[in-house]
């Protein structure tokens, strides 16, 4: 476990104490609706971009974005190319319409179009989705943290969310909206830092471009990929089709990202603010991911464990498993003082093709002991786990290898092996930056870099919890009031929302349990949901013979077959934005056919 120094608490708690404070009091009073949903309506772009790329960039940003750049390379990049192809559809096609409504959320124009059951239904997915995603967002920071820094998680999750919930209740959308440019001032500040400080300990006889080499001989640098395979999650036509159809319903329909744009001054502003989100936010994450290549070429030359979280493995040296996990780092080191010999004399010879063949063998290699060491922490960890794999092991020594019995068997070793790298107790993708950050950045630098994860975290928060107040005080509550209570009570209603949903992120942190990559589990969420509201606001733009009824049974008759394709596993989890689109539309062409011919 790390221990902090003073001077990295000092700067954490100035940073973050810093960003609480300018927020709640620059935006204190506010006395009507406009100005605690909208923020009055003065955002400018560059406000507007920022606090949009904010809400977004999460910790799981950080933390994961960079753990799968050095397990798997730069290929999560194609994830985001379908974003700028969807910031200009928003320009021209939902910022219009919303700004000529004059709306508060994105679901009042879904009553406009269809009716009230319409608008309730879409607002409720959306309350599902986000309020789990909201919860995500304190975890991911929190868990690593605890186990790293050997803190309780219940206490950071509840400090987490009580300062969101300070600044949050008191402004509303303008405390986020400003709150958020200094938030991410201190994360490119912090992300800069940390790439030069990386840079500056690997060895002074490789340069840049030689670690570009390295990374690159060792498969980390393949950015683009583009197969039709659809085993494969992350290639170029998933992320422009399936990343297209996510990125639009998310800054379209998801309102945590609306309402970052609808306070802004102008439709001008409103435009140019995701414009300059469109333009920067691929860079953004080229850059992250970078940081995370740059980590592992730095650990070409500096010996990593074989599982970056410390408790798995005391866990595993203190059981009767002890002897081969230490066989299997023994086996390690060894690996380690190869690859360096290679990685220093690829730097010296760049286009030596037998030495890239090489690295990338030995790559492989240090890629089955890190699975294997997984599966010897799981079977630590869990004894019904190992019990399972030896009883398959047993029948399968006993089985001739001819026979099909013997293939199936094998398929389910593999599929029980595979299982051990995706338990929360051993896939340490997400804790390979944080444990670099406590183990070899400077005093002071840790103390920025863990306020840069909370800032993240504190952020992507308050954009959700704002987002989740205002979708139930206006299209829930506000909407169902039989008399108008006046600006004063809807104020009051929000900021008790905004309370409230701030409590159940909290309580959703404190029993939540890390997936396979938390920023693929956030992902997870939203694919299953947006593609059937992305299909939902496609037919309100487009197709106005389809009328509310059609609408609304094919929303619920589509959520269930995307949950039922989710959890079967018939395609990635991006496809399924797509799929949801499109499966909303039909049912809906198929209901209104059926009733208009009734």
């Amino acid at each position: 476990m790390q221990t902090l120094d003073w001077v990295d608490w000092l700067v954490l708690g100035i940073t973050l104490l810093s960003i609480v404070g300018y927020g709640t009091w620059k935006t204190r009073g506010s006395k009507n609706v406009q100005d605690y949903v909208r923020g009055g309506n003065t955002s400018k772009w560059w406000t507007i971009g920022l606090s949009v790329m904010a809400t977004q960039a999460s910790a799981i940003t950080f933390l994961s974005t960079t753990g799968q750049a050095f397990s798997d390379g730069m290929g999560f990049v194609q994830f985001y190319f379908g974003l700028p192809i969807a910031m200009v559809i928003i320009c021209l096609v939902f910022i219009p319409i919303y700004h000529r409504l004059k709306v508060y959320t994105a679901y009042e124009f879904l009553e406009n179009r269809f009716d009230l059951k319409t608008r309730s239904l879409t607002a409720i997915l959306f309350l599902v989705q986000r309020g789990l995603a909201a919860g995500i967002t304190i975890f991911a920071p929190a868990i690593i943290l605890s186990v790293v820094l050997d803190w309780n998680i219940i206490t950071l999750n509840i400090i987490i969310g009580v300062l969101v919930i300070i600044y949050t209740v008191s402004g509303g959308t303008k405390a986020v909206t400003v709150t958020q440019k200094q938030q991410m001032f201190v994360i490119f500040a912090g992300m800069l830092a940390a790439l030069f400080i990386i840079l500056s300990l690997i060895p002074n006889e490789v340069s840049f471009t030689n670690a570009l080499d390295i990374a690159g001989a060792s498969g980390r640098m393949e950015v683009l990929d583009f197969s039709f395979d659809l085993e494969n999650r992350y290639t170029v036509w998933s992320g422009l089709i399936g990343g297209t159809f996510l990125m639009l319903s998310y800054f379209g329909t998801d309102q945590s990202q609306v309402q970052r744009y609808l306070s802004g001054k102008s439709m001008k502003e409103m435009q140019m603010g995701l414009i300059f989100n469109g333009l920067l936010k691929v860079p953004m994450q080229f850059f992250i991911l970078l940081v995370g290549v740059m980590v592992f070429v730095f650990y070409q030359f500096n010996q990593a464990p074989l599982n970056f979280i410390d408790a798995s493995t005391e866990t595993v040296l203190e059981s009767k498993y002890s002897e081969d996990y230490r066989d299997l780092q023994s086996k390690q080191d060894a690996l380690f003082n190869k690859k360096k010999e290679l990685s220093i004399a690829l730097s010296k010879d760049s286009d030596n093709a037998e030495l890239r063949k090489d690295l990338f063998y030995l790559d492989s290699i240090e890629r089955s002991n890190r699975l294997e060491s997984k599966y010897l922490i799981k079977k630590a960890i869990d004894t019904s786990y190992a019990n399972s794999y030896d009883k398959l092991s047993k029948e399968l020594s006993e089985l001739n290898p001819n026979d099909i019995a013997f293939s199936e068997k094998e398929t389910e070793l593999e599929a029980l092996y595979k299982a051990s790298a995706k338990d929360t107790r051993t896939n340490d993708r997400d804790y390979m930056f944080i444990t670099f950050i406590l183990k070899y950045l400077p005093k002071g630098l840790i103390g920025l870099l863990l306020a840069v994860i909370l800032s993240a975290a504190m952020s992507s928060t308050a954009s959700e919890v704002n987002a989740l107040a205002t979708i139930t005080s206006i299209d829930l509550y506000g909407r169902n009031l039989k008399e108008n209570k006046g600006e004063a009570h809807m104020v009051k209603a929000t900021k008790f929302f905004t309370l409230v949903w701030g409590l159940v992120a909290i309580v959703i942190a404190c029993f939540a349990n890390l997936a396979e990559n938390l920023i693929q589990l956030v992902n997870i969420i939203g694919s299953i949901f947006y593609g059937n509201v992305l299909g939902i606001f496609l037919l309100a733009f487009f197709f106005k013979f389809v009328k509310a009824n059609a609408v609304f049974s094919a929303a619920i008759i589509t959520q269930v077959i995307v949950i039922a394709g989710w959890w079967f596993d018939w395609m990635p989890y991006l496809w399924l934005n797509l799929f949801g689109c499109i499966l909303v539309i039909l049912m809906a062409f198929i209901i209104q056919k059926i009733t208009y011919n009734k």
